[in-house]
């Protein structure tokens, strides 16, 4: 993975999202001295079948916060699109090309956007290939000065400083990031979201630990035999 870059921005559709798949090498950024930001496009007000969307949104939205704490992200946004029901579209891509001016990062991360997962042919959801794809682009029109107007009129000057698209848990992954020392983190961060996990019940994947630590050594057996968080990596 690249290493010259300062600031990255996290662009995913739910709390959670990062923890099954990239917190690991956010924790090791932060710790050689990166600053990352989480932006949701989501509360994750759907996510939780026991309890009704209101409820739900201020819970996921606390333990997404300190979620991110323990890998050393002290920024998270929320655009409050809405759970389950994320369209793309222009008002997806204009949000997060403001939030690409706003914190003008070198690296955007995001999270799977393909039809399905590594490892086999589960589907992906359709949250994720919409925010997915609306990041993709949204990061061009970030850096063009006639797109979204608007944002000039907010302040928001463009920014085509983005280097860099690292997709995490792609099944066409290209690079990775060792996480052998983040690991306990990446577990602990996944921890936090406690009335999500508990809400998966039988229907989850298991122990947080177990997991993790499973997907990250078999991410890893193309890199080194180390444990891993791989991406796919797009240059800009």
């Amino acid at each position: 993975m690249p290493s010259d870059w300062e600031r990255a921005l996290a662009v995913v559709a739910h709390p959670d999202d990062l923890e099954y798949g990239g917190s690991g090498a956010v924790a090791r950024w932060t710790d050689e001295g990166r600053t990352v930001t989480y932006l949701l496009a989501t509360r994750g007000e759907a996510g939780i079948d026991g309890m009704a969307p209101e409820e739900a949104a201020p819970v996921r939205e606390r333990e997404q916060i300190a979620s991110a704490r323990v890998v050393g992200v002290e920024q998270v946004e929320f655009l409050d699109h809405p759970d389950g029901m994320i369209e793309y579209g222009l008002p997806l891509r204009r949000d997060i090309a403001a939030a690409i001016r706003r914190h003008r990062p070198q690296l955007v991360v995001m999270t799977n956007h393909r039809e399905t997962w590594p490892g086999g042919p589960w589907l992906n959801m359709a949250d994720h290939r919409n925010v997915g794809l609306a990041t993709l682009d949204a990061v061009r029109d970030a850096a063009n000065r006639w797109v979204f107007r608007d944002l000039l009129d907010a302040g928001l000057e463009p920014w085509g400083g983005v280097r860099w698209v690292a997709v995490a848990a792609s099944p066409q992954a290209t690079h990775a990031v060792d996480i052998t020392a983040t690991i306990d983190r990446a577990v602990a961060s996944l921890r936090e979201h406690r009335a999500y996990l508990a809400g998966l019940g039988e229907a989850g994947m298991g122990d947080p630990d177990t997991f993790l630590r499973q997907a990250a050594a078999d991410a890893g057996r193309r890199f080194g035999n180390v444990l891993a968080c791989t991406f796919e990596l797009f240059p800009m």
